[in-house]
């Protein structure tokens, strides 16, 4: 994504209520994360909740289901829960899973999460090849059940490196906020961005940090 081109999508991820679902549509977002169960990180809902703030969200952003659950059946059910059209898997799934989900829910957009922990993750592209509708980068650590949420930035040149390889769509994930937005566009140059705690204040979603960071991508495209 670099000056004058087509405008980043926006994730505005960690959503966990119906006003903070409105309050990001109103700024612009395309997209919104709704947590579903984890073992770490910020904003985790119950898939009751899920489900709520995805039927009353607004008509024009996408509600996304974060799952942490790891086989095509248990995924599967997750969405059929929230009765989502997307869904963010946030561990390192087998291929296969992708497959299956392609077959059991062909209507519903698979993002897969890649945690940037070296230079290692670039190699995932040759193992999920278009097998995701589109690929996450974030700063999790897997090993540690750390899956999303860390408000850690990783290595971007890694992340551009990536961007530069992949075969389909890249958000950029990971301790991203209104002043380093510009910098992480012009860095990464990814189809989209993903925030989450940048733009939050006692874990409630800011709406004057929300607007900031809106107009810091807005800036990034002027020619």
């Amino acid at each position: 994504m670099t000056k004058g081109t087509l405008r980043p999508r926006i994730k505005v991820c960690c959503i966990s209520s119906v006003e903070e679902a409105r309050l990001a549509a109103a700024a612009g977002a395309d997209l919104i994360g709704l947590v579903g169960p984890m073992p770490s990180g910020p904003g985790v809902l119950t898939l009751d909740e899920c489900r709520q703030i995805a039927q009353a969200a607004p008509a024009w952003v996408t509600p996304v289901l974060l799952t942490s659950s790891e086989t095509a059946d248990d995924i599967a059910e997750d969405v059929r829960t929230c009765g989502v059209r997307a869904v963010q898997i946030v561990r390192h799934v087998e291929p296969e899973v992708h497959r299956r989900l392609a077959e059991m829910l062909p209507s519903v957009r698979r993002l897969q999460v890649i945690h940037v922990e070296d230079r290692k993750a670039v190699a995932s592209i040759e193992r999920y090849g278009m097998l995701p509708d589109a690929y996450l980068l974030d700063s999790g650590k897997p090993s540690s059940d750390q899956l999303g949420g860390t408000g850690r930035v990783h290595d971007w040149e890694v992340s551009a490196a990536f961007v530069r390889h992949a075969p389909r769509p890249v958000f950029l994930a990971g301790g991203l906020n209104p002043l380093n937005a510009g910098e992480a566009l012009a860095t990464v140059k990814p189809f989209g961005l993903d925030i989450c705690s940048g733009i939050r204040v006692d874990d409630i979603l800011n709406r004057q940090k929300l607007d900031g960071f809106m107009a810091a991508t807005r800036t990034a495209m002027l020619p």
